[in-house]
């Protein structure tokens, strides 16, 4: 697949999507949020994609929203920013709810709509040289890109705000003290360990992850009672797959386990 914006690599069950407007600090306009959807789309319909890595080209995550862009719409800046989020909510959503774990590599600076971004990977592995910050309101503007869901969710209310409100920059230390990222390594072993991490979730149970990622996503809004009986019914539906089976069977073997994502 080519897209104008992004770089695509599919290898070993790992598709790898690059941020690529180097030129503007990897910054979303309405071109990179189209192709962000559409590269979303494919990877949840290809079966052969069993784990998704997101990075930046250069020595950026991603600025956010293109300012730029925003300013040349002039008084169709409010359609522009609708048309924009309308993009990069479905392809976040996509990447939310697909089966296939999503890692995010977090190569250099994620502002805006990139420390969103980075929000919404199920993991993420951060450049020790990388950094956090909203930055929405310091341009009168308001979170989007699932900001204002996963943050309160990761920090709780008074941390998000802080971060919403006083544009706090995070060095990536604090990042990991506070829950963002996952792990810190040194810029020149970022790739590899996150490719690494990303081939290790690829060959794994893949219908396994996304029923995973689909009951932690409903916990926050079940009871007790209610979350008891959506991780009964997920574990005996799991138990009819073939990796389980798979799984089962290797342990007992005491054997390592073939996954194939079936």
């Amino acid at each position: 697949m080519k897209f104008e914006t992004l770089l695509f690599d599919l290898q070993e069950g790992v598709a790898s999507i690059t941020l690529n407007r180097e030129q503007a600090a990897n910054s979303m306009n309405l071109q990179m949020v189209k192709d962000l959807f559409e590269v979303s789309l494919s990877c949840d319909a290809n079966p052969d994609i069993r784990a998704v890595l997101i990075t930046g080209a250069g020595k950026m995550f991603s600025a956010g929203g293109d300012l730029a862009a925003f300013a040349s719409a002039n008084e169709a800046m409010p359609r522009l920013l609708k048309e924009i989020t309308a993009y990069l909510h479905a392809a976040i959503a996509q990447f939310v709810h697909m089966h296939a774990p999503v890692v995010a590599a977090i190569n250099g600076t994620a502002a805006g709509a990139g420390f969103s971004l980075a929000c919404a990977a199920d993991l993420a592995i951060a450049s020790d040289t990388a950094k956090f910050t909203m930055a929405y309101t310091k341009v009168g503007l308001t979170p989007d890109g699932s900001a204002t869901y996963f943050l309160p969710r990761l920090l709780g209310r008074k941390r998000a705000l802080e971060l919403m409100l006083t544009n706090r920059v995070l060095s990536a230390q604090e990042a990991l003290e506070w829950g963002i990222v996952n792990q810190i390594v040194p810029a020149t072993e970022l790739l590899n360990s996150a490719q690494a991490l990303a081939k290790q979730l690829a060959a794994g149970p893949t219908q396994s992850f996304g029923s995973v990622k689909n009951l932690i996503a409903r916990s926050d809004h079940e009871t007790l009672e209610s979350q008891l009986e959506n991780e009964a019914r997920s574990i005996a539906a799991a138990s009819r797959s073939a990796d389980a089976q798979e799984g089962i069977r290797a342990f007992l073997e005491k054997r390592a386990a073939k996954f194939n994502g079936n």
